[in-house]
């Protein structure tokens, strides 16, 4: 099978990807293994997390699928490739993080808001991409982009909370990205916090 396509579908299946946004490397690891033992499959490593690369390290044993977000430029997108990502997000569209994952063969999921956006992400190659952030929108708006746009396939983050997942999900959300609510669980509870509200979004996601 295509290792691209491979990809896609399993990001597809997991249905779920926590975004971790860690303080520090540490802190980015416990709420990555949190997730994983919470039955989160899918894993996106944001390069605002200091020591990002040993994130990726730590995690490179785990059999969730690895990715990277707030990938600003092409340069980050090669790093994170080096590092084991699976998978490149950005928090907007840019031609050259395209480009360098096409000649990988790597999924890059940018984030859109506008029907000109995901026009131009479709026709530099790029599959799913991130209605970011969703919080501006309600699940009705990928119904409203299909019209038009009939293959694209949308994963919305930022926003996205245990209420109103499976609305987008039920709307055609390819997956949801969640994050915020991982790291509030982590101040409060810790790691078995974490773990615990991952098991209840992946109860949800099977609903």
């Amino acid at each position: 099978m295509n290792k691209k396509y491979d990809v896609l579908q399993k990001l597809e299946s997991a249905k779920v990807v926590a975004v971790i946004r860690g303080a520090s490397a540490e802190e980015a690891i416990q709420l990555s293994k949190g997730a994983i033992e919470g039955g989160i499959q899918a894993i996106e490593v944001t390069y605002t997390t200091p020591n990002v690369a040993a994130v990726f390290q730590a995690l490179e044993q785990s059999n969730a699928l690895l990715g990277a977000g707030t990938v600003l430029d092409a340069e980050t997108a090669r790093h994170a490739m080096l590092s084991g990502a699976k998978f490149i997000v950005s928090p907007h569209f840019e031609r050259e993080i395209a480009t360098v994952c096409n000649r990988y063969g790597v999924p890059y999921l940018p984030g859109c808001m506008t029907i000109k956006e995901m026009v131009q992400a479709l026709e530099a190659g790029c599959d799913v991409l991130k209605l970011f952030p969703a919080n501006h929108f309600d699940a009705s708006f990928i119904r409203s982009v299909n019209g038009p746009l009939p293959h694209v396939r949308i994963m919305p983050t930022g926003g996205i909370h245990l209420e109103n997942m499976k609305e987008w999900l039920e709307a055609g959300a390819v997956a949801v990205g969640i994050g915020s609510d991982l790291n509030k669980a982590y101040r409060t509870g810790g790691f078995e916090a974490v773990v615990s509200l991952s098991q209840s979004y992946m109860r949800k996601s099977a609903e």
